[in-house]
């Protein structure tokens, strides 16, 4: 079947996915032909919430949960070049994923970093893993990531109550970071996407501006708000924040 985690490594130019990643993948580009600098739209915002929540917000641990499989730099590298110790555990629930992650996530000898092969749909599991709990103290601010993950889990599966789970979990002063499609932009491109996705067996749901801000709950977003991917913090002007096809945002638990 195919996966979300290597059609993206596909997209990103990886060699780790299987012809029927690559079909996939391929149709959806067919529908949208800027699929890939989407996704490596999607890893630059990575980079600059990693480099941003260390330096400005002094968020040392970090809990990502839908990794994918790892593309270099990787969250941890971008927090441990300003803060070497930082800490942070990544989430995904594809084995091909946890075999590259325990090979390629090397953390510094000052910070930690680990894998834990659990699922969303379950937000427990992960709450309670032990390795999680060894790694993360979670009496201390941590920075949520959930990057194009919420897409591949059905309203009708409340993705709403499980990312509320995760939150309450974390104490105040936490930062959630959010990255999801949406139809916002481009509707005619994206619904010919997700039906691609869909024909093959896959969730893939792009949601309206008002579902996602959802789910931040009642945390507080930072400047500049709930906007498109490309416009988070941007290092240089963008010149069309909507030819990537994603809201993204950042809040900050009270």
């Amino acid at each position: 079947m195919p996966h979300s985690a290597r059609i993206y490594d596909y997209w990103l130019g990886g060699k780790d996915n299987f012809a029927v990643d690559r079909a996939v993948g391929d149709a959806m580009i067919k529908a949208i032909p800027g699929m890939r600098y989407m996704a490596a739209e999607n890893r630059k915002f990575v980079h600059r919430v990693a480099r941003d929540l260390v330096a400005t917000e002094q968020i040392h641990q970090f809990l990502d949960v839908g990794t994918g499989i790892p593309t270099r730099p990787n969250l941890h590298e971008i927090a441990q070049r300003t803060e070497p110790g930082a800490r942070v555990v990544y989430v995904d629930n594809d084995p091909i994923v946890l075999v590259h992650a325990r090979a390629l996530m090397i953390s510094t000898d000052q910070g930690r970093s680990e894998y834990i092969s659990a699922d969303l749909r379950a937000p427990e599991s992960i709450l309670n893993d032990k390795v999680l709990r060894d790694t993360l103290d979670l009496g201390r601010p941590v920075g949520l990531t959930l990057i194009a993950i919420l897409m591949l889990i059905a309203d009708e599966d409340d993705p709403w109550s499980k990312v509320d789970a995760l939150r309450d979990a974390m104490p105040s002063g936490s930062l959630l970071a959010i990255t999801h499609p949406t139809a916002d932009f481009a509707p005619d491109e994206v619904n010919e996407a997700v039906a691609a996705a869909t024909s093959a067996g896959m969730t893939l749901v792009a949601r309206p501006e008002a579902d996602i801000r959802r789910f931040f709950g009642d945390w507080e977003l930072l400047e500049p708000g709930l906007v498109p991917v490309s416009n988070w913090r941007p290092d240089e002007p963008v010149d069309n924040p909507q030819a990537a096809y994603y809201w993204a945002g950042v809040a900050r638990k009270p």
